[in-house]
């Protein structure tokens, strides 16, 4: 989707005084349901948000992928807003004016955007609706063109016109005030949340997974292939340092995306087509980490990955690039091991400390795990949430008696 702000907004609009004494209305907005972090994290927040306080409709750009299934049935409403042709359309200013509309129809409480599109789009609309708590999301600073250039400052604009910009991960806070002039009062982190039973329920099944594998630890990589910025490329180039010494270790990629052909055909050069184990999109991540030993999540750049959560909920000694929250995440040597970005040497090293150490291996998934249950769980997540809608809506009350 592609757009580019044609003029700054004027937004005089009034936000109108919260409802009192019913069920909260929230509007969530993204950009689509397909399997990703943001997506999964939005989803599971709206179907977990208590059905006795909240009233949750659930927009999208465009209201298709797996996760529309995961809602089917539920007390969540789904809408599709989908400015064909990109915001600055003609159809796209359309789609904006249709949800300011329904979104003043609706008279909702908060409007809470969870990704760079639907920022864009649904910020603008909820201010000019009226709304009286409006929410929007940085999840993610690095690879999307909006993120650079003179795009970024319009964004700015854009976020400003919110009541608080909401980031996953402390860097992100921190990069929004250094780079972005974001004031720090406007900024608040809610960290995501994982399904700690969940991942701990995983039933440990290797020959399922991968028959014949024979007697090798299995190290996995879970992530999209939609680009190579979940690291996937470097992991495969840190291989043969790990098979010369190891040379029944399996590697696992659960996943799937356009850069999949690339990767596939980065194995074949290398010969290691035996040792690397593409198994495509899986509904059964927690069975598939419980099958294996060790987790990998090199990436070029993250917010706060769901990923090494799962890693760390399942109970697997966890090797991550530092970058984003992962350094948020892992205390490196004690919750995880951490290694440069795009560093395929210094990840075989961190992949051999732990295939050599069984002891050093136990403490840190020991402690990952705790870690996990202690302080990223869904429930914790959800009371955050609720917690920021009340204090905004607060907030707005007791300005309206002033």
């Amino acid at each position: 989707m592609q757009t580019s702000p044609a003029a700054e907004p004027i937004l005089k609009e009034e936000p109108r005084t919260p409802r009192t004494g019913q069920r909260t209305k929230v509007f969530y907005l993204l950009d689509s349901l397909q399997v990703g972090g943001t997506e999964t994290q939005a989803v599971e927040l709206a179907l977990r948000m208590p059905a006795s306080d909240y009233e949750i409709t659930l927009g999208c750009l465009r209201a298709q992928g797996p996760l529309l299934e995961k809602l089917q049935g539920s007390a969540v409403q789904v809408r599709e807003f989908y400015p064909r042709g990109g915001l600055d359309s003609l159809t796209g200013l359309y789609e904006v004016v249709k949800l300011t509309a329904f979104l003043r129809r609706e008279r909702f409480d908060v409007v809470h955007t969870h990704d760079l599109w639907s920022n864009l789009m649904g910020v603008p609309a909820a201010r000019l609706a009226g709304v009286p708590a409006i929410i929007s999301s940085r999840r993610d600073l690095a690879h999307f063109d909006w993120y650079q250039g003179s795009k970024r400052k319009w964004l700015r604009r854009i976020q400003n016109l919110s009541n608080v910009v909401l980031a996953n991960a402390t860097p992100i806070r921190d990069a929004l005030i250094a780079e972005d002039g974001f004031a720090p009062a406007k900024l608040r982190v809610v960290h995501n949340g994982v399904d700690t039973s969940r991942f701990q329920r995983g039933k440990r099944d290797r020959e399922r997974l991968l028959p014949n594998a024979g007697n090798g630890k299995f190290v996995v990589l879970v992530g999209n292939m939609h680009t190579d910025v979940k690291g996937h490329p470097w992991l495969i180039a840190a291989a043969p340092a790990v098979l010369r010494e190891f040379p029944a270790t399996r590697f696992v990629f659960a996943g799937d995306g356009e850069a999949r052909v690339a990767f596939e055909k980065q194995v074949a050069e290398l010969g290691l087509q035996r040792n690397f184990a593409f198994l495509g999109r899986r509904d059964d991540v927690p069975d598939v980490l419980a099958s294996c030993d060790i987790a990998v999540l090199p990436s070029r750049a993250e917010g706060l990955p769901n990923a090494v959560l799962e890693y760390m909920a399942a109970g697997l000694p966890t090797v991550a690039s530092r970058v984003g929250g992962n350094a948020e995440l892992i205390e490196d040597g004690v919750t995880g091991l951490l290694v440069p970005r795009e560093d395929a040497a210094a990840l075989s090293r961190a992949m051999l400390r732990l295939l050599r150490d069984p002891d050093l291996s136990l403490r840190i998934s020991t402690n990952g795990r705790r870690l996990a249950m202690e302080n990223y769980s869904f429930e914790r997540l959800v009371r955050e949430v609720s917690g920021l809608y009340s204090e905004l809506l607060a907030a707005r009350r007791g300005s309206s008696k002033q």
